[in-house]
């Protein structure tokens, strides 16, 4: 297990380093890193580290989401307003809509064999876009029009959104149906998930006025909150459904919002934190990916993948309706909310594990979206952004 860590993190650094010379973004390397590793290719990573994958990309998704939350002004916020509501779930249902008219042409499945594959790949990753999102605001990089803060609030509420269709949809193709109650679970998961950690950051934070301890500390203290937030999602998703991750982010708002000099300092320390996680989230998602796949898969599903981002821009654009932003920052935006890796690689094996007919097929897909879209939306953000957004300096905008 050991050799296995130093080998993520040598090999890791190495490859994103020779990556970022490239003028290719360091996920990218991190992510090869994982397929290098993997048991698809070199097989040298402990069945261990294997074995706890999950928890350990959790872990890291954790770490992120915090951060997010310590960055995210709810003022900013508020500026958003309409167009982050729709970006929570309007470009995931095109997409989803998408696939579901795509793919029985090409793949041979039926509708709703289409619709669970569209929902294990609507899904983006806030593992991908939100530190992404972080470096633009502190760059101040479309900030004065709060695109960075938009599309990182945006993406974090649409996983919640599409995993909970995914979970409807495979119940459905499994013999069930979709229920008017399986469906309300969406609202509710998101509403008393905000709930939930806007109160815990707001009694955190009377906490840490009261009583004197390290940074240090109290980012234990986080960290240990959000581990038992998401125990208690999963305990009680069949009694009281709400988001954990979606807590776990609107925690970190709310210390922002109570008490903003310890939440800046606290960021620090999670960017820290993020230079050890990064690696090891990205390289666990590149473990799962099977390069014979591309290979095996054929034109096809790439197709029903391409096609289904057409679908998801269009979402994108009608989501952004209304708003001041110009056409260069919407197609920013097109961009920034395409790249897929965490979701997929957590549920795309779940149909094949249930025993599915079609459950290799979804799969496929899955690794196929990781291997498709992270590369390219993650190099179209990285060479898109200077260009298309504006820059504030000293309180004026310069494009």
């Amino acid at each position: 297990m050991l050799t296995s860590l130093a080998l993520i993190f040598l090999l890791g650094l190495i490859l994103a380093d020779i990556f970022n010379k490239l003028r290719l973004p360091r996920l990218l390397g991190m992510i090869a890193t994982g397929i290098l590793l993997g048991p698809h290719v070199f097989n040298v990573l402990d069945g261990t580290i294997l074995g706890i994958s999950a928890d350990l990309r959790k872990i890291s998704l954790i770490i992120i989401l915090i951060r997010a939350g310590l960055a995210l002004d709810i003022k900013e916020l508020r500026k958003v307003g309409r167009p982050a509501m729709f970006m929570c779930f309007v470009p995931a249902t095109f997409e989803i809509l998408g696939i579901v008219f795509i793919a029985p042409k090409i793949l041979g499945v039926t509708i709703a064999e289409a619709a669970v594959i569209g929902a294990v790949t609507a899904a983006v990753s806030p593992a991908v876009i939100v530190p992404t999102m972080i470096k633009f605001m502190d760059e101040k990089y479309g900030t004065s029009k709060s695109i960075p803060q938009l599309i990182m609030a945006g993406a974090s509420v649409d996983d919640v959104f599409v995993i909970v269709l995914f979970t409807s949809f495979t119940s459905l193709v499994d013999g069930g149906e979709i229920s008017i109650l399986n469906l309300i679970q969406v609202p509710i998961s998101i509403i008393l998930g905000i709930i939930l950690g806007a109160l815990i950051g707001y009694f955190v934070t009377i906490i840490f006025k009261k009583i004197h301890m390290r940074d240090s500390i109290k980012v234990l203290i986080i960290i240990s909150i959000s581990f038992l937030l998401i125990a208690l999602e999963n305990g009680f998703k069949n009694i009281v459904p709400f988001s954990g991750l979606l807590s776990i982010m609107t925690m970190g708002i709310s210390l922002l919002k109570n008490y903003a000099i310890l939440a800046k300092r606290l960021s620090q320390k999670f960017n820290k934190l993020w230079v050890g996680a990064e690696i090891i989230l990205f390289v666990l998602v590149g473990a799962t990916v099977d390069p014979k796949y591309i290979v095996l898969s054929g034109i096809g599903v790439a197709i029903v993948i391409l096609g289904g981002l057409v679908f998801r821009a269009i979402g994108v654009l009608i989501s952004l309706i209304g708003t001041n932003l110009n056409a260069k920052e919407r197609i920013f935006c097109i961009f920034a909310y395409s790249p897929k890796a965490t979701v997929q690689a957590a549920i795309g094996g779940i149909p094949l594990a249930m025993g599915l007919s079609y459950g290799n097929t979804v799969l496929t897909v899955a690794v196929l979206a990781i291997i498709i879209t992270a590369p390219l939306g993650a190099i179209s953000i990285d060479l898109s952004y200077k260009k298309l957004l504006e820059k504030e300096k000293n309180n004026e905008y310069v494009a």
